[in-house]
Formats: C-alpha cells, structure tokens, sequence
C-alpha cells in the first residue's frame, strides 16, 4: 500500500525518545517512510537494533537515514553524551519528539514514593531537561520544532491515574509556555495528546476498564498519522478522538460537569484499580 505521506518529512532530522515502546515504533515507521531522517532513542540495544533493522528493510538505500542511541534520558551524563553525538550525525537534527514515558493505574494512596517519583521525572522533568540541553542546536536550524507527546488525561484528571494524570498537565503547561517564550525564535512547540491507545504495556486490568466503560482506543498507527499531521500544520496542540476533544473544553469551561460523570464511573474504576494493585 502506498504512503500517502510519502516524502512530506524530507529535510526533517527528527529525534525521537522512546522510539522501541508501542507508540514509539510506529512513529519511526511512518515517520520514516515518510522520507525522515531518525535518531531513534531508547534504552534497550536490541530492541533498537531490530527496530533499526525492520525501518531499512523497507528502503536498504537509506541506511544513514537512521541511527540510534541507547540513551537513558533521566541520567545526566547519559543526555550530555547524547547531544555531544548529534554533532557528528550526517544530518542536523532539526525536531524533537518528546514520547519517553510510563504509565500506572493504581490508587495514589497505593502508589509508593518511588513510583510517583519515577512518573513525574520519566514524563515531565526528563524531557524538560532535555529540550534545554538541545535548544542551542535547535537555534542553528532555519526551523525547527519540539513536539511533547501527551494525553488527553493531561487535561482530564482521571481517577486511578494521579501521578500520570499530574505529569501530562505539567507537560500540556510547559509546552504551552515554552512555545509562548519561543514565539520570536526559530522554533515551534507543539503538544499531542492522544486517547487510550492499544499497546502492549496495557495491563489486563487497564484493557477490562476500557471495555467495561466503553471508551475508545485508538491504534498506535492513528497517532502516528495524527503526529505526522501536526508536524506539517502550523497549530500547536492536537488532540486525537471524540468525545475526548469535547470532554476537554468542557472541562476547562465546566469541570463540575465532567468531575460528575467521571465520579459516576468511580466503582467501576475502583474495582479494577484495586485489582490491579493486589
């Protein structure tokens, strides 16, 4: 089948975070197919060999179209190391994609320090942190682009994901302010938050959830397609599904509203909440 987005990512470097996790793979694929040059960023050799491997069987010609780092972004030294390598690329990395994260459905009064610690620095403070130390490259390109993978939960407090649900409204916040301190530069900020999306770090319990309340989930092909689509837009937020989009403005306009229908749901999410942390 043809790519009907082939050749529209021609002259864009792009640095991807969490390129082997479910979302993370189908981003290079797509992107890469689309005529993209990849740094493909992860923490484990060979699930970013392999992955390296399926993108050039498709195109053997664009094998210094692709490179990869194994890179633990929450460790200083291992981000220096990481920008220190991007100036011997045969290309200029001209975008970054923030998309390293994690997830947890359980209880906040269940949930360990650690765990709430992990959260918020693998989501927020790491890719922060990162975007900081790669903005002096970013300056040096004719245009450039940050994109911050988010949710639709960094708009909608959702029980059963507390920390989650903190660490994408902190994300949503400091994309929408950097791109504001941003706006006389080169650079563009922009912020994507899908819905639930079918991937395999989706625990059973998180699977019986959807199904019982009915929600929506996307392939992580769709958010792939609705990532390649912001890239080439001028707006600065997407958000993938409806009544998701809706749910959103309500929110911001009426949040009692949406706080009743979500507290309607609670037993329901209790129930797998605690059977998820037992």
């Amino acid at each position: 089948m043809t790519n009907k987005f082939s050749n529209t990512m021609t002259n864009n470097n792009i640095l991807l975070t969490g390129a082997t996790g479910g979302i993370g793979q189908a981003f290079s694929q797509l992107l890469f197919s689309s005529g993209a040059n990849l740094v493909l960023v992860g923490r484990n050799q060979a699930k970013l060999t392999q992955l390296k491997a399926e993108l050039l069987a498709s195109n053997p010609e664009a094998k210094n179209s692709v490179v990869s780092f194994v890179v633990d972004i929450l460790q200083p030294a291992q981000r220096a190391h990481l920008i220190a390598q991007l100036a011997l690329l045969p290309f200029e990395v001209n975008v970054l994609i923030n998309n390293a994260g994690v997830s947890q459905f359980k209880l906040f009064e269940q949930a360990s320090e650690s765990e709430i610690s992990h959260i918020m620095t693998t989501n927020t403070i790491a890719p922060m942190q990162l975007t900081q130390a790669l903005l002096p490259l970013l300056k040096q390109c004719d245009k450039a682009q940050i994109i911050n993978i988010g949710s639709t939960y960094g708009s909608i407090g959702f029980p059963g994901y507390t920390a989650y649900c903190a660490s994408k409204f902190a994300l949503r916040g400091f994309s929408q302010t950097l791109s504001r301190e941003l706006a006389d530069s080169n650079i563009r900020v922009k912020y994507l938050a899908p819905r639930a999306t079918q991937t395999s770090l989706n625990s059973s319990e998180v699977e019986k959830l959807n199904s019982e309340l009915n929600s929506a989930v996307d392939s992580a092909e769709t958010v792939a397609k609705a990532l390649l689509t912001l890239i080439m837009q001028s707006s600065e937020e997407r958000y993938i599904g409806w009544p998701e989009k809706l749910f959103v403005r309500i929110n911001q306009l009426f949040p009692s509203l949406v706080s009743q229908s979500i507290i309607k749901q609670l037993p329901i999410i209790k129930k797998y909440a605690n059977s998820s942390s037992g």
